[in-house]
């Protein structure tokens, strides 16, 4: 379980958003939603452990995560708005070194089959269109033992077809008791397996 009481964070002086609660459970995907500068981003870089907050208490599993900061790492996947890949790697070396485990180079390609790029996995980032190397990014999903996804605009520059892997994976891995936290700006089915709702700026 992940539990956030009192959260609170600023930019630059500015209060973001304050007094944030969420209970997240096994099983359950938070949506998160705003206006544009809201601090949708802020709040899961502060969930991921990437950002400090302003204020407020974040526990997994019942224990604080300042107290065992390295098994809620592991614990947990984030995929930025950013794809934070290589451009002169292509997609076997970016996930050789994104994958927190020691993955074989079998394991990676079967991933990127299953998000449709098993004709471009050698070729280098920069020859990949917005969405393909989207695809390489969210094919950590697959590679990763994390219980708990953090992903801010999962479905930025992806086709029908990725959209609709995208949400087949998520269903499984809700299904196996895993959590989900996620912000989008766009509509797909998966929105209808949404078991609670921040909404900041409100």
């Amino acid at each position: 379980m992940l539990r956030v009481t009192a959260l609170s964070a600023e930019r630059g002086g500015k209060l973001l958003f304050d007094d944030v609660d969420i209970t997240l459970q096994a099983g359950e995907l938070l949506h998160v939603s705003g206006n544009n500068g809201s601090g949708k981003t802020t709040l899961l870089r502060i969930l991921s452990g990437l950002t400090d907050p302003l204020s407020g208490q974040i526990h997994w599993q019942d224990k604080a995560v300042t107290d065992d900061p390295e098994n809620f790492r592991q614990s947990l996947l984030y995929i930025g708005h950013h794809n934070g890949l290589h451009a002169d790697l292509n997609a076997i070396e970016n996930l050789q070194l994104a994958t927190s485990a020691n993955k074989s180079i079998g394991d990676i390609q079967q991933a990127l089959h299953s998000v449709g790029l098993a004709t471009h996995e050698t070729k280098p980032l920069r020859q990949l269109s917005q969405g393909q190397q989207r695809r390489v990014a969210l094919s950590r999903l697959l590679l990763e033992q994390a219980s708990l996804w953090i992903l801010d605009e999962p479905l930025a520059a992806l086709d029908t077809g990725a959209i609709e892997w995208f949400s087949n994976c998520l269903a499984q891995h809700l299904q196996n008791s895993g959590m989900a936290i996620i912000t989008t700006h766009q509509e797909a089915r998966f929105i209808s397996q949404v078991s609670c709702r921040v909404v900041l700026g409100e």
